[in-house]
C-alpha cells in the first residue's frame, strides 16, 4: 500500500515513531514522510529577536523568515530525522520540496508573505526513490512558479502532504496529530467525519489552528483522489482502525 505520512514536530521526538515506521515497512507498505518542525522554527525566530505569527493555522513568512524555515526544516530537522530512521533500520533519504521541483506553488496572499498554495507536484523524484527501496523524508518547502529565479516558498506541511499524496495516487494520507483523532466539543474522538461536519467544528471553534489546517488539507487530498485520509496519533501508523477517517460526504448504508 502506498502511504504518505505527515509527521509533526512533536511526534518526531517520540521514540515510538521509528519503531512504528519500521513496522509499517515490514508489513509491506511503501512510505513517503512529510515532516514539520514548526516549534523549532519558532524557537529560532525568537532567539533571533523575531516573533512568530500565524494566520489560519499557517505561518506568516517574511523573506527573512524563509531563510530560517529553510535552515531548520531542510537542514537540522530533516537530517536529524533521517539519521534516526536509518539508525532504526528504515532506509531513509532526506529531500526538500524544492529538490527536483517536487513542489511548485504560488504565493497565497500578501498577508502571509512567502507562503505557497495552489501547488503542483512533480512526483518523479519520490517514485525514483521508491523504486530504489528508499523512504523519502520531505521538508515542506516549494519553488515559486511565478519567480523567474525559482525562489522558495514556505508550504504548510499538511497541505504539502495532501498534494504529494494526490499526485502519487496514494492509497492513504495519514496526518499525525498530538491527539488520537479529531475531537468533538466533549473531547471524544470521532471515528469518521464528513466535510459538512468538519466545517461545523471549525466554525464553532472546536477545531482550530493546526487541526483546522489538517481538516482542510484532508479534504483537498480526498478531492484529489486519495482513497483514504485519516487523522490520528502515532498508533494510527500500524492500526488502520484508529484515528478519524475523513470523508467528503456522509456514507449511507
Amino acid at each position: 500500500m502506498k502511504r504518505v505520512l505527515k509527521i509533526g514536530g512533536r511526534a518526531q521526538g517520540d521514540a515510538r515513531l521509528i519503531t512504528q515506521l519500521a513496522a509499517a515497512l515490514r508489513d509491506g507498505d511503501t512510505l513517503a514522510v512529510v515532516h514539520g518542525g514548526g516549534d523549532e522554527v519558532s524557537a529560532l525566530q525568537r532567539r533571533l529577536g523575531l516573533e512568530p505569527r500565524f494566520l489560519g493555522g499557517r505561518r506568516v513568512t517574511s523573506v527573512e523568515d524563509l531563510e530560517i524555515v529553510r535552515m531548520v526544516l531542510s537542514g537540522a530537522t530533516n537530517k536529524r530525522l533521517v539519521a534516526q530512521l536509518i539508525s532504526g533500520g528504515v532506509p531513509a533519504v532526506g529531500i526538500s520540496g524544492e529538490d527536483g521541483a517536487l513542489l511548485q506553488a504560488r504565493v497565497t496572499s500578501a498577508d502571509v508573505g512567502r507562503v505557497g498554495g495552489e501547488m503542483t507536484v512533480a512526483p518523479r523524484l519520490v517514485t525514483h526513490l521508491w523504486s530504489g527501496g528508499y523512504v523519502p523524508v520531505i521538508s515542506p518547502l516549494g519553488r515559486d512558479v511565478e519567480d523567474p529565479q525559482g525562489g522558495g516558498l514556505n508550504v504548510n506541511g499538511d497541505d504539502a502532504a495532501a498534494a504529494i499524496a494526490a499526485a502519487l495516487g496514494a492509497d492513504e494520507l495519514l496526518l499525525i496529530a498530538d491527539v488520537p483523532g479529531v475531537l468533538d466539543a466533549a473531547g471524544t474522538t470521532l471515528p469518521q467525519l464528513d466535510g459538512a461536519a468538519a466545517q461545523a467544528l471549525v466554525a464553532g471553534g472546536v477545531a482550530k489552528g493546526g487541526m483546522a489546517a489538517k481538516l482542510e488539507a484532508g479534504a483537498l487530498a480526498l478531492r484529489g483522489g486519495v482513497r483514504c485520509v485519516r487523522i490520528g496519533d502515532l498508533h494510527a501508523i500500524t492500526d488502520a482502525a484508529s484515528g478519524t477517517r475523513l470523508v467528503l460526504s456522509p456514507v449511507t448504508v
